[in-house]
Order: C-alpha cells, then structure tokens, then sequence
C-alpha cells in the first residue's frame, strides 16, 4: 500500500442518521442516507469535503504538473465531418480554447467559416454564469440550416437552437464571431428546454422545412423519462408543434430517422440494452415493421435500399437489406431481407453507403479494421491503418465516392482522414496476392501533439476466475528507466455494450514521461466480443466485470510490470461501480483508486434520476433474485472495517442529471467512518454535469487534481515534460 511523507489530515466529521428498511426479509442499514438530499446542511458537507482534498492532495505536485497539463491544451481538436450535399461541417476547438466552434467548409480541407463559436457567447464570459456549450448539432439534408443542442451547466436539458447557414459567398473564411453566431448566420427558430433531445433522436425531414425529434422532461420535476415524440414545422412555429407519441416507459428509449429521399419517417424503440423494435409513421399512424424480436437493429436509408444492421442470428452482427418501399410497407421479417454483410470474427460496428460502396469498420480483438464493399458486400480492398488503433467514427457523402473517419490509438493523436472510394483507389494489386493493395487515406486534421519514439504498446490476454480470456492493453516508454515496478493505473469499464479500445490520452504523456504505465482492461459488459460478451457481465454475471479487472490487476503485477504497492484503478460512471467493487472486494491489490461520477449503492440506483432505465443492465432491486446479487456486490453496502483500503479519489457533478451525486457522497461517509487505510476523497464540481460540455479550463483543473493525488500515492516525482 501507498505511503504519504505526512499523515492526511483528519476528514470533516459526517452525521450519522441510521436508517433501516427491510428487504426482501433483509434488514439493511443506511446510515448516510440524508446525503441523498439536496439541502443546506448537504451543501455545506459538500463544501467542507471539497475543502479536505484541498488539504490533502499536494501542492507542490499539482504546481509542477499544472503547467505541462497547459501545454497540451494549446493544440487544437478536431470532431467528425459532416456531409452535406456540397457543405462539410466540422468543430474543431482552437489551442487553448475551452469550446469547440462549429464550422462550414467548401471542401473537407477547406477554411473553416465559423458558424457558432460558444466562448464568444456572453454566458462564457462571465465567471459567475454557469458555462454553456455546445454538445450536438444536425445539419438538414440540403445543408441550409442545422440545429444545435445547447446545455448549461453541462445538465443536458438542451435548447435546441436552428441557425442558418450562410452562402460561402457571403462570409470570409476565419471570420470571427459575433455573441457566438458567426458572419450571415441567423437564428431560426429557438426551442427551450427540450430535455434530452440529442444528435440521434432528431432528424430533418426531408423537404428541411422542419424535423422530428424526441423531447423529454427536465430533471428538476423528475421528468427525464416521460418521452415525446414532436414534428417542428418552420411554418409553424415552436408553440404549435405536433405531438406524434407520448411515450413514458421507462426503461425505453425512442430514436427518430427520415429517408432524405422518400421522406419516410421510421422510428425506434430500444431498451437501454435490449432489443429494438422498428415502425413506420405512416398516414398519421405507427406502423409495425421488425417488432417481434430481441435483436439490437439500426436501420440506414440510402437511395432507396434500407440497411438494417443486426445482431439476429449473429452475436457479432451482420448487415441486410430490403428496399425502402418494403421497409414503408411494414410486417418486415429479418429473414426476408437479403444478406449484404455475413457474420464474421469481427465485430461490425458500422456500414457507411455511397451511392457504389460500403465502407466497413469492424473491431477484432477490440481494435479497428477497415474495408472497402460494393453494395451487395464483396470485399474489394482494406484500407490501411495503423496497429492497435480505433476508428472512433465514420462518415460519407451520399452522393459522392468520399469519406472520412478518425483514427486514435495510445500511440497516435486524434487524426480526420478521408478516403476517395472511387474505382482505382488504392493502388495497383499486390503481385504475390492478387488482391487488392489496400486503399490509402489522406491526411485531413490532426492533434498536433509529439508521441515519443520509445513508447511500446502491447496486448495481452489474462485468464480471469473462471478462466475466460481477457484483452488487456499496455503502453508505458521503454526508454524511461525506473527504479524497481512501474507506476502504473489500470483503466477499465465494462458495461452497457461499451467497448474499450486504444485511445489517446494526452494527460497520460507527462505519467509515462515520469516512468508511469498505462493500462486498459477489456473486461466483460462491453462489446469486445459482441453479446455474448456484453451478456457475460450483467445482471447475475456482473461478478464477471469486477472479475475481470482483477485479473487484469493481478497479471500485471506477476509480470513483472508493476505490484500492489504501485498499482492504481480507474473509471467512471458504470466504470465507477467497478472501481468501487474491486476497491472493496480487493482492497489489498490496488495502491490507489480514482473512482469518477460512480454508481455505488446498487440497491436505490433506481430511485434516482435514469436509474430505472438501467435496471435491463444490472437487475431491478425490487427483485428478490436480483437484490441477492446487486447486495453482494454493492459498494456501499461491502466496506469491510477490518480490511485496510487503498486511498480513494472520488469525484462527481452537483449538475449531474444521470447519476446521483449521493452514490458518491454516501461511499465517501461510510469509508472514512468504517474503512482502515485511506486517504478517501470527494470533489464535487458544481456547474458540470456527468461529463458534457466542460470547458478546457474545468478539464485541465480536474485532471491536475487527479493525476496530482496519482502521483503522491503511487510515489511519483513530476519531472519537466513529457517526451
């Protein structure tokens, strides 16, 4: 276990307020239970406890690692492009902004014309003004007008704000902004406070006078749940929107698409993790179309084929076809549609139509393969890429043989390439092969950010208890010597079908530049290995996750890599949950833990905010099987008192609209009244929520905190940069 130089200061005292319920024939005590609440009294032990980690995490570390975390925000970010006839749209955040711009280009290299550009917005540039930003945006098929998502304070309750795009011929390429609307553009039409419409439940229809979306209520009135699905006709107006469904189940959720070419508008319905039924809105009515059945399905119109993604029959999915006019007439059954893209090892994670191609993007062993199709799915060539990367997005124009995807790995910045799909690409065939050499992108965007020569990355595979085999990805600098095991911090999820994959993590330079490691575990509840490997870790199989990261834990300590006493863990959100059981079910394995906007206490989730929605993914407490097994692994109800514990470093959001700040709260009572060891802190960020939206300037305070406590327990020294 870690050592301080100095003893920690003592924790603010917490109230205790044991309160009992029985359940299930249980009797279960809450001592902290008035933390669930939202008062003066809970403020003010928010504030004390923000004041301790203030006392505990040290200075003199966080002063050397403030100013290299600076530096590698003065770079500028790219997002994905968006195609629209002859419009490309992007945001990209300039060095050292704290917001993303959203910008028009005449060419997907071309000069960015500034649409919205949030840090000029007046809210911004007030320091006692909560932040608003940008989180989304829609362009309509013709790419006239596009619609944005606006939240403050990062609570996703957005404002769907509808801009005009300008003529290229009206505005200046780098134009600057004015109250954050750049040159020619208009607002349209503003609709507040529409819940938690987002980039996937909003689609134009097809003449761009208009578009279908799905507004929610807000969080204050615990209203999140209660669905609507709403038509916005311009002609109109905002308070004269035709409501097509209400739809207050909560544990499923509506997303919208339109066929630019028919106008057709289908709709779907998914659980948080279960399957999706399709219908049609025909004639003022829904109609059924791929209804009876489990299977998770997307559905993707192009020039009169709908593409219908699948897991039916295919645990690692495959994509059919039909054509639009089938799919209208409804009563689809997937054995009607024709096969375009067969099963295989990889998982598919998307098919991407051109008016001749198919650009494919599967994942393997949790990394990213790239290939080139005709319509009906013969493979014609890859496309190359790096090893170990993830293709993080793909996208294309639907009238034109082009693409564009990004591309990141731990050893590879964030980089936009496109890819020309025409006949010919990709060079002459390979003489020993015959096939196809593969196609080669170009360069577009890139985060301008040096990867030092000497970082090594690797994967490797550890058998977890009941003897699965499980992906676990390291990268540490084989040029940077240290004394005796690496520091090293352990990542991981595991999850609601979230797969992780190589990413880069530029906060992470200075670490490795220190002698640090980095590891990512693949444990089960992701999509690694499609959803048979999602199945192995929910509901009575969650162990599976917790599991997993201990044996990710554990062979990195047996190799020779690190040991106990210089390994930490880390995640967040569902990520948390895991963290918070390993922590307790393991305690002597981990150095340290930072554990971020976490679920804890697995037998109330479900009162609070989205919970109910989630209990698809981790069963319902209400259950008498389910409770039995969320009771032996909740967090907040396995502190063991006799065991000593790793120091812990929580963090969650006072605006947080998915997980309740209390599961944070409450864990960070009870550990620093009943556990041994420590260290245990909590920051609460207010003005943030679950993560959406930050400023640069939050995440550059949150992640010198954070790596600042790392430091200090794993018993780091900063040095002066990070190659």
């Amino acid at each position: 276990m870690s050592r301080q130089s100095a003893p920690a200061p003592s924790p603010p005292e917490t109230r205790r307020e044991v309160v009992t319920e029985t359940l299930h024939g249980v009797d279960v005590d809450d001592p902290y239970r008035w933390l669930e609440g939202d008062d003066e009294a809970v403020r003010e032990w928010t504030d004390a406890q923000n004041d301790h980690v203030d006392a505990v995490l040290d200075d003199d570390r966080r002063d050397r690692l403030r100013p290299r975390f600076d530096d590698l925000v003065e770079v500028a970010d790219y997002g994905p492009i968006t195609v629209r006839e002859d419009r490309y749209f992007a945001t990209v955040r300039g060095p050292g902004a704290d917001h993303a711009r959203l910008v028009v280009r005449d060419a997907p290299g071309g000069e960015d014309r500034v649409l919205v550009d949030p840090n000029a917005w007046p809210a911004n540039r007030d320091d006692d003004r909560p932040p608003r930003s940008m989180a989304w945006y829609v362009p309509s098929h013709d790419g006239e007008r596009v619609a944005v998502g606006v939240t403050e304070g990062g609570d996703e309750n957005y404002d769907v704000r509808v801009l005009s795009v300008p003529d290229p011929s009206e505005t200046a390429p780098n134009a600057g902004a004015t109250d954050g609307f750049g040159a020619g553009v208009e607002e349209v039409a503003v609709l507040p406070e529409r819940g938690r419409v987002n980039a996937s439940s909003l689609a134009w229809e097809a003449d761009g006078e208009g578009f279908v979306y799905v507004a929610t209520g807000g969080a204050a009135d615990g209203a999140q749940m209660d669905k609507e699905i709403r038509r916005f006709r311009f002609a109109d107006g905002p308070e004269a929107e035709a409501v097509l469904l209400e739809h207050d189940d909560q544990h499923v959720w509506p997303r919208v698409t339109v066929d630019p070419d028919s106008g057709l508008l289908a709709v779907a319905f998914s659980e948080m993790v279960g399957g999706t039924e399709w219908y049609v809105h025909v004639d003022g009515d829904l109609r059924p179309v791929l209804t009876d059945t489990d299977a998770e399905t997307s559905v993707r119109f192009h020039d009169g084929t709908a593409f219908v993604s699948t897991d039916h029959e295919a645990p690692r999915r495959r994509l059919l076809a039909c054509s639009v006019e089938r799919f209208r007439e409804g009563d689809l059954s997937f054995d009607e549609c024709r096969e375009v893209l067969p099963e295989t090892e990889g998982i598919l994670r998307s098919a991407v139509p051109t008016p001749d191609r198919l650009l494919v993007h599967r994942q393997r062993d949790a990394h990213s393969r790239l290939s080139v199709h005709d319509r009906d799915g013969a493979r014609l060539r890859d496309v190359s890429l790096p090893d170990y990367c993830s293709v993080t997005w793909v996208s294309a124009a639907r009238d034109a043989p082009e693409a564009f995807f990004g591309v990141t790995g731990f050893d590879r910045p964030p980089a936009v390439r496109g890819l020309d799909l025409a006949d010919g690409a990709g060079g002459d065939a390979d003489d020993e092969s015959g096939e196809a050499a593969p196609a080669e992108s170009t360069a577009i965007d890139s985060v301008d950010l040096s990867v030092p020569d000497d970082l090594v990355v690797e994967q490797r595979f550890v058998d977890s208890a009941d003897g699965a085999s499980v992906p676990v990805f390291v990268c540490y600098r084989e040029g940077v010597e240290v004394d005796g095991p690496r520091p090293t911090l352990l990542y991981g999820y595991g999850g609601f079908r979230n797969s992780v994959t190589p990413s880069f993590g530029r906060f992470r330079l200075p670490f490795l530049a220190d002698g640090g490691a980095f590891a990512a575990v693949c444990a089960r509840g992701g999509y690694e290995y499609g959803e048979p490997w999602h199945e192995a870790g929910m509901l009575a199989e969650k162990q599976h996750t917790f599991d997993d990261f201990v044996a990710a834990g554990e062979a990195l300590c047996e190799s020779g890599l690190t040991d106990s006493d210089r390994l930490a863990v880390a995640g967040g959100s569902n990520g948390g949950l895991s963290v918070g059981a390993v922590v307790t079910q393991r305690p002597d394995l981990w150095a340290a833990a930072q554990c971020a906007v976490p679920l804890l206490d697995m037998l109330r989730f479900h009162r609070f905010l989205l919970g109910e929605s989630w209990t698809t993914e981790y069963g319902h407490p209400e259950d008498p099987e389910a409770f039995e097994y969320l009771r032996a692994y909740s967090p907040y109800h396995n502190v063991d008192p006799d065991a000593t514990h790793p120091p812990v470093y929580f963090t969650t959001a006072a605006s947080d609209t998915r997980v309740h700040p209390s599961h944070a709260r409450k864990m960070t009572a009870r550990l620093q009244h009943e556990a041994e060891g420590g260290p245990f802190l909590l920051r609460t960020k207010s003005e943030t929520g679950h993560g959406v939206g930050k400023p640069t300037s939050m995440i550059v305070d949150e992640q010198t905190d954070s790596w600042a406590f790392l430091y200090e327990q794993l018993n780091v020294e900063p040095s002066g940069g990070t190659e």
